[in-house]
């Protein structure tokens, strides 16, 4: 009897895999994932009791109408233009099968959002990476990579740091392909790139309800790009990926959007301070304009530093990466927790 072949395709044997950021059980503080600090709207919460009901039964919503109509009044573009995913993550996972294939060139300015790698590989696509100065200025070689699939991360991560508006304008203007804006952190910034969408087709800005609105748990993000863009993105998603929970809480969340506008200004005004204190502290600190900072030290070594800190119960973000090797990002937390964070840092360094 012949034993049956349950070996994976080559190029999925090959990956090494997304790792994310440790989720502990117990009491920490919890600085490595870039999630809120603060809670969501209270609407949310009441919408959320209500709807756990019998209707729980019934397949949710496959056209998110009510998220999209929402986000269509907020942004002023047609819901024809928006999609809903399952997270952003979804929405990129679905962007990339859309468009690259095996030996498909995607580009990224490097070090960013490393989970953009293991979407590439799942396709068998060719990654192409622009190496990012120090000072984090997007290099203007991305447009010229003929590329399938562009993604400029904006703010970018893991260094918070925004591109020029300009910068942007002139790598979707030459790029061979679609331009992707990641603008998970935006709501933190004072950037955006929706009016590129108006202007260009090829075109998709990505955001996510994780970080500002305080809905991490509840996975829902969406996508602005022109109507025959989303209409490509509609046959590649999952027909009911959004369930009905998320979509009653991100109803909600939009609909008392300034609980959302109040709490990315405390993160931004704590975000100040701890950039500002970690620099009278000896590190170098990046301007970031998301809910994290990336900062530098030359010694005692940062992978150390991420130890010592984890066994005092308080979890940042190390990286794996040559680039990154003297690097913490560290995630804004509440006051009080930065001020817990701080304390420990004066300490060992």
């Amino acid at each position: 009897m012949r034993k049956p072949d349950a070996s994976f395709l080559p190029h999925i044997a090959r990956m090494v895999g997304y790792a994310p950021g440790e989720q502990p059980r117990g009491r920490v503080i919890k600085l490595n994932t870039n999630e809120n600090p603060y809670p969501p709207s209270p609407l949310v919460l009441e919408r959320l009791r209500q709807a756990c009901d019998d209707g729980l039964r019934r397949y949710p919503d496959a056209m998110a109408a009510g998220v999209r109509q929402r986000l269509s009044g907020l942004f002023d573009l047609p819901a024809e233009q928006i999609v809903i995913g399952n997270g952003s993550d979804e929405i990129l996972n679905n962007i990339v099968r859309a468009y690259a294939g095996p030996g498909d060139a995607v580009a990224m300015a490097a070090p960013t959002y490393p989970y953009y790698r293991k979407l590439i590989e799942l396709q068998d696509a060719r990654i192409v990476e622009v190496p990012y100065p120090d000072s984090f200025e997007l290099p203007p070689e991305l447009a010229d990579q003929e590329a399938r699939v562009t993604f400029i991360a904006d703010p970018n991560s893991p260094s918070g740091t925004v591109a020029r508006a300009d910068q942007v304008r002139a790598v979707v203007e030459r790029a061979a392909g679609v331009v992707v804006v990641d603008e998970a952190y935006v709501d933190f910034s004072e950037t955006g790139s929706i009016d590129l969408v108006r202007q260009h087709p090829h075109v998709i800005v990505t955001r996510t309800m994780s970080k500002s609105f305080s809905l991490a748990g509840m996975r829902l993000g969406f996508c602005f790009a022109h109507p025959d863009v989303i209409a490509g993105l509609w046959k590649v998603k999952e027909h009911y990926n959004v369930n009905t929970l998320s979509q009653v809480a991100a109803e909600a969340a939009l609909d008392d959007v300034e609980v959302m506008r109040e709490n990315a200004r405390r993160v931004v005004a704590t975000r100040q301070r701890l950039s500002s204190r970690l620099v009278g502290l000896g590190f170098e600190v990046w301007d970031s304009q998301a809910n994290f900072v990336l900062t530098r030290i030359a010694a005692p070594p940062a992978a150390g530093l991420y130890e010592q800190l984890k066994e005092r119960g308080i979890l940042v973000r190390y990286f794996d990466n040559p680039r990154l090797a003297d690097c913490l990002r560290i995630s804004v937390g509440t006051d009080e927790e930065i001020d817990l964070l701080l304390e420990e840092l004066t300490q060992l360094v």
